[in-house]
């Protein structure tokens, strides 16, 4: 062979079927255009338009780049790597085989400004559009909670009171260096020491001992902090060195919130013998909205207390991330009229839980105009008031339980098991980004099977 024939520069799509499902999901957000419309205008919030600097990215760009992030499990490093390396990941996110890819800190910014609330909307819009190609009938429900955990350790008092030391020392040494600020000394050791010797002891004084120890070390890099804020407030100069002080005033200040209900309930706890009420403690002073999840009082969750919804098809039609860790039988009615808007009709037949059932939930639903309404466990209710006979219960208690396939399927393939973003809103927005992909995949894999 003398010769070889000019190569094409364009290449054509491979035979695997990951790449054979991306290409189904893109053509059902294609057929959505709303839905990148939506991220768009989440993107614009709060920015200045200017005609100088590169282009950003679009909005249907940051939506199907979080789409691969949520579907692969990648950290924002390996996402800007396989973007950049792989064809089918960039065609799939619209960056063409030779346009210049974000890096990682553009795509985590850029991700970071979906709101909860427009991945929700977007959510419902795949749902119609799931009703509408008849992939979901919305004649079935069924409904269960579960919990998604914060990224934080596991709390004792010992180690938030270590960690509002560390936490505020470390920002003490950002002021040195930013405006020299050094009327504090370093007693980190001290408490880890503390903190150490109340884990390794039995001796119930002794630990008492190390905890007002460890308290009295906090309460004086708390004045510490308080005397390092007016300094950093009257810091001059460029733009930059006034902003970074305002960034470390800003985290001094919440630090020293939550540090001071940190210190609060373990005197009551430990030095007064005070039963805290779960709903007054803060677990964390990194994600302190965190609830604390008791579960059939055994197993006890940090996190947020998720009750989802899905159809027949598989789809997740609802997902409702609570506040506090509200009793199961408080949610059946709200959720079912929730089913109902998205769906634009009351479900025929709905299943739920045992944890939901009661007398006042079945006469509810009932009068809402649901036929069949089962509960795992009876609770006391007879099958021929839940249901119109044996068969059709136990047929709907079995449709129920393939709700704990589908939340095992978001927690260990989308990653809804435990959030990685930080604070409130952001894990809303994992939480509902996370169901975004299960469905999306789900719809792929029916259209592609």
């Amino acid at each position: 062979m003398r010769r070889q024939d000019q190569l094409s520069l364009t290449r054509p799509p491979i035979g695997h079927p990951h790449a054979a499902e991306l290409e189904t999901i893109s053509g059902i957000l294609s057929a959505n255009p709303r839905m990148a419309l939506l991220v768009a205008q989440d993107l614009v919030q709060g920015v200045r338009y200017a005609y100088t600097g590169a282009r950003g990215m679009s909005g249907e760009q940051v939506l199907r780049v979080l789409i691969v992030k949520q579907i692969t499990g990648f950290s924002y490093e390996e996402l800007a790597f396989h973007l950049a390396d792989s064809v089918t990941y960039r065609i799939f996110c619209g960056f063409g085989s030779f346009e210049f890819v974000p890096g990682r800190s553009t795509l985590a910014e850029n991700i970071k400004k979906i709101r909860p609330k427009t991945l929700e909307k977007i959510n419902r819009r795949l749902v119609r559009y799931a009703v509408a190609e008849g992939m979901e009938s919305g004649r079935k429900v069924r409904i269960d909670a579960t919990v998604t955990e914060s990224n934080i350790h596991a709390p004792t008092d010992s180690s938030l009171l270590f960690d509002g030391v560390r936490v505020i020392t470390r920002l003490l040494g950002d002021t040195k260096e930013l405006c020299g600020f050094t009327a504090w000394s370093n007693h980190t050791k001290r408490a880890k020491r503390r903190m150490l010797e109340i884990v390794n002891t039995n001796d119930a004084s002794r630990r008492e001992d190390a905890y007002t120890d460890l308290l009295s070390v906090l309460d004086t890099c708390t004045g510490y902090a308080k005397v390092a804020l007016p300094v950093l407030r009257a810091v001059r100069g460029s733009r930059h060195r006034r902003k970074m002080a305002m960034t470390i005033a800003a985290k001094l200040e919440e630090f020293l919130t939550w540090t001071a209900c940190v210190a609060d309930q373990t005197e009551r706890r430990v030095l007064q013998g005070e039963s805290v009420p779960s709903e007054e403690k803060v677990v964390s002073i990194f994600e302190p909205h965190t609830d604390i999840i008791v579960k059939d009082r055994r197993d006890t969750h940090y996190g947020h207390k998720v009750f989802v919804g899905a159809g027949a098809s598989g789809l997740i039609t609802d997902c409702v991330i609570a506040r506090g860790n509200p009793a199961d039988t408080s949610m059946t009615v709200p959720l079912l009229r929730r089913q109902a808007r998205i769906l634009g009709r009351m479900p025929e037949q709905a299943a739920f839980d045992g944890g939901f059932a009661s007398k006042e939930n079945l006469k509810a639903g009932k009068a809402l105009g649901i036929t069949d309404l089962a509960f795992s466990k009876k609770r006391g209710l007879a099958v021929t008031d839940m249901t119109r006979s044996s068969w059709v219960y136990r047929s709907l208690r079995n449709f129920r339980a393939g709700i704990e396939g589908l939340i095992s399927f978001l927690k260990r393939a989308m990653g809804m098991g435990r959030c990685t973003w930080k604070g409130a809103d952001s894990f809303r927005s994992y939480v509902m980004a996370s169901v975004l992909a299960g469905n999306l995949l789900t719809l792929a894999r029916q259209q592609t099977a």
